[in-house]
């Protein structure tokens, strides 16, 4: 995989007031999914400018590739290469505290008595997700576990739900197709030998 070429020279060389308006642009996208305005922009942003001189650093964005106007009236929405800059340049990344990751450790411990592996992992995905104000995934590893039970119930005449279940106790569902004139008890036969 190749690295992806670096950003222009005008966009390295952003002032603070640009990379400001850019950030609230992008930040107001992300929360609505609508084009920013330049009005609504002049009151998100911390310092004191009119939607004219905002229009003005948003022509200027426009101008190096990193925001565009969806059509003549609309406000602004980033462009791929200015959600790649914002990645790469503007977002912050911190470290967990320690607070947080007691509170992280104290709530997956309290939620996950007697549940299953993946009821703990939406709960730690909803808990990543409340921390971060944004998209929580959670991913485990692979692992190898022994299959201690497979289970065939028929929904259809052409469909049956599989159920797996490990020796660890997790369980996995998946629907398959079946072959036409398929009769019901080969699957009765096909748990039994299983």
């Amino acid at each position: 995989m190749t690295n992806p070429p670096p950003p222009p020279r005008a966009i390295v060389d952003l002032n603070e007031r640009s990379r400001e308006i850019f950030r609230q642009i992008v930040e107001a996208y992300l929360t609505t999914g609508e084009p920013v305005g330049s009005r609504n922009l002049s009151r998100l942003i911390p310092m004191t400018l009119s939607p004219a001189s905002v229009r003005n650093v948003m022509a200027d964005l426009e101008a190096t590739g990193l925001i565009y106007s969806p059509h003549a009236s609309a406000g602004r929405l980033p462009t791929e290469l200015g959600m790649r800059f914002f990645v790469d340049a503007l977002l912050e990344i911190g470290d967990l505290s320690s607070e947080d990751r007691a509170r992280i450790d104290a709530e997956v411990k309290a939620k996950s008595e007697g549940r299953t592996l993946d009821a703990v992992l939406r709960e730690a995905t909803s808990l990543l997700s409340g921390l971060s104000r944004g998209a929580g995934v959670v991913v485990t590893t692979k692992h190898n576990a022994q299959l201690k039970h497979v289970e065939f119930v028929q929904l259809e005449p052409r469909r049956a739900l599989v159920v797996l279940v490990s020796d660890d106790g997790s369980v996995e569902n998946r629907v398959v197709a079946l072959p036409p004139g398929l009769p019901a008890s080969a699957l009765t036969e096909a748990t039994n030998f299983l």
